[in-house]
């Protein structure tokens, strides 16, 4: 027996004894420990190899301080990454979480398998070699990748295999901070999942597949792990508020600059000209400032758990003024500024990696910077750990437009809730303050740009995945434009309905006939032979007539500009193809609804 009759006698015992939901339960647990595993190898590669990278560097120090080497290690990752993509992968491999938000509105949810393994190896040699972005999108982008691969093998029906894409977003993201919330979180806000029982169970199995598939293999440690000692109070609420405004400042920011950065390396054609123009402005300003190396996340930790700013001048030619406070102050200021920069540089110029990494940083910072300055100013003491664990939910709930994944990740990552009030205040001020001016999050906002961002527009995605075809009405008599009224009422006769298309001999459309319009002439036998089609005929304006290329979407406005209960259908050519019907076309809308989200 070959392999595609066993595939086939299983797939029929499945469909005979195993229910789709008690399926898909069981896949979400593979979906997760694949999506675990995955995070894990990437996040272990990228550190040894930057490790590597950073003690072979460390024989090049300049006498004064600041690594030499680390001047040409990103444009060395930038330029193997984009030799890998172009010879090696010869295609493009996707923009992340953009590219899974477009599988998820216009392709049914179905990546192409090798976006299980192209992320994980592009983004390992940007970030490995220095690049300035972070592993959790090309992570999130192949575990979707994965559920998508999983789904589709496992032929689940095209719901299931979004919903187990969405399993392996939330899957990798929990591995990676073995964070099950946030992992599903980040399904439900970033991704636009809808909570239902048929969802959320899925979702959070395969979170918790994959943070323990995580912990049995990397233990306890996780990401800037951190224990909060001091205590939140009252007298905080108007520094939190201060913070949440400072966090809507820097994610518009952080916002805008990536999208300037990147739509001027955009304009380049050439890519070895922007492959040296990313390299060497990257690498001169991690040469000045080291913790924009990489994901930054060894200065983040390090800030969290030190009792001053010591890491800003780690391996920097600033070291000399490490004692002063100011200069720690405009160093914080200026990483601030930086980070966006060379985020957007690094992606800009061929490199690959996602800004989720690069957010928590700028928020990490930007709490420091707060409670720095107001402890520096002589008001009541401040916890600088805190606030910046605070900052890094505030940004990311600004660039990201995801409130409750970033307070519930900061909260896993300090193991309880001790921080939960600071943490929804300024995450509730930041995001109040940035909507006003940035609409979408920094995944979001060019397919809206585009018209792609079906997934934050519920009736847009039921439409577009409807198919236009299954709906179209043929069931009409059709009648010659060089017929009369004989041929009209053999027409009828046959009928079960009163409209009646006029075509030419080519089978193009003309004009209608409507019943009730010749409804008292025909009867009138001696008119038979006497009057025309073209006599008859009402020509039909070309605002109700609908192109079989046309988008649902499209077809509804006509639906609502019009008074008409039906439309006619013709190719790009003008041949008749049949009616759309108002009544039958919301119908099927209505069905699609409740079968998307039944429970």
């Amino acid at each position: 027996m070959s392999y595609s009759e066993i595939y086939k006698k299983l797939h029929i015992w499945r469909l005979s004894h195993i229910t789709e939901q008690t399926y898909l339960l069981m896949l979400s647990v593979i979906v997760g420990m694949l999506s675990g595993i995955a995070a894990v190898i990437l996040k272990t590669i990228v550190h040894f190899v930057g490790q590597y990278v950073m003690a072979f560097g460390n024989r090049y120090c300049a006498p004064g301080g600041g690594n030499i080497l680390i001047f040409v290690s990103p444009f060395v990752g930038i330029l193997l990454t984009i030799l890998f993509v172009r010879y090696i992968i010869k295609g493009s491999i996707g923009h992340g979480i953009p590219n899974v938000l477009l599988a998820i509105s216009r392709q049914r949810g179905q990546l192409p398998s090798r976006n299980m393994y192209t992320s994980m190896l592009a983004s390992t040699l940007t970030v490995a070699f220095g690049g300035s972005v972070g592993l959790e999108a090309p992570i999130a982008s192949t575990g979707s990748a994965i559920g998508s691969n999983v789904g589709r093998f496992f032929r689940v029906s095209h719901r299931g295999v979004k919903l187990l894409l969405g399993c392996g977003a939330a899957g990798a993201i929990a591995g990676i901070f073995q964070a099950p919330l946030a992992g599903v979180l980040f399904t439900v806000e970033v991704l636009m999942f809808d909570m239902t029982m048929t969802t959320a169970v899925p979702l959070l199995i395969a979170a918790l597949s994959a943070s323990t598939v995580a912990y049995f293999l990397m233990g306890a440690d996780v990401q800037f792990a951190f224990h909060v000692t001091q205590d939140f109070t009252l007298q905080q609420i108007p520094y939190l508020i201060v913070l949440g405004i400072f966090c809507a400042l820097s994610s518009v920011y952080f916002l805008r600059c990536t999208d300037a950065v990147e739509s001027w390396f955009a304009h380049r054609k050439n890519w070895i000209s922007k492959c040296i123009a990313g390299g060497l402005a990257l690498g001169l300003m991690i040469f000045l400032f080291p913790p924009l190396y990489g994901e930054g996340y060894w200065a983040l930790t390090a800030l969290l758990n030190g009792s001053n700013s010591d890491p800003l001048f780690a391996g920097s030619i600033f070291n000399t003024f490490r004692n002063n406070a100011w200069i720690a102050l405009a160093i914080l200021a200026v990483l601030i500024l930086l980070k966006p920069i060379a985020t957007a540089s690094t992606i800009g110029s061929g490199g690959v990696g996602g800004t989720f990494g690069p957010s928590l940083v700028v928020g990490d910072l930007t709490g420091f910077f707060i409670a720095s300055l107001c402890n520096q100013l002589g008001f009541p003491p401040l916890s600088t750990a805190n606030f910046a664990l605070v900052g890094m939910a505030g940004v990311m709930t600004g660039v990201m437009h995801a409130p409750f994944m970033g307070v519930f990740l900061i909260a896993e990552i300090t193991g309880g809730y001790a921080l939960m009030i600071p943490l929804l205040i300024t995450a509730a001020v930041t995001y109040i303050c940035v909507q006003p001016f940035e609409k979408h999050s920094i995944y979001a906002r060019k397919l809206a740009a585009k018209g792609d961002l079906m997934t934050h527009n519920k009736d847009a995605s039921a439409w577009h995945l409807m198919d236009l075809q299954k709906l179209i009405e043929t069931n009409f008599e059709t009648v010659q434009e060089d017929g009369t009224l004989r041929d009209i009422v053999e027409a009828i006769k046959r009928s079960k309905r009163n409209l009646f298309p006029v075509l030419d001999a080519n089978g193009k459309f003309l004009g209608l006939i409507v019943m009730d319009d010749i409804r008292k002439i025909i009867f009138e036998t001696e008119l038979y032979d006497k009057v025309t089609v073209k006599e008859l005929m009402m020509t039909f304006p070309d605002k109700d007539i609908v192109h079989s290329s046309e988008a649902l979407s499209d077809v509804v406005q006509k639906f609502q500009l019009s008074n008409r209960y039906n439309l006619i259908v013709v190719d790009d050519d003008n041949n008749y193809l049949g009616f759309l019907s108002r009544a039958n076309t919301f119908s099927a809308y209505r069905r699609f609804i409740s079968q998307s989200s039944e429970e």
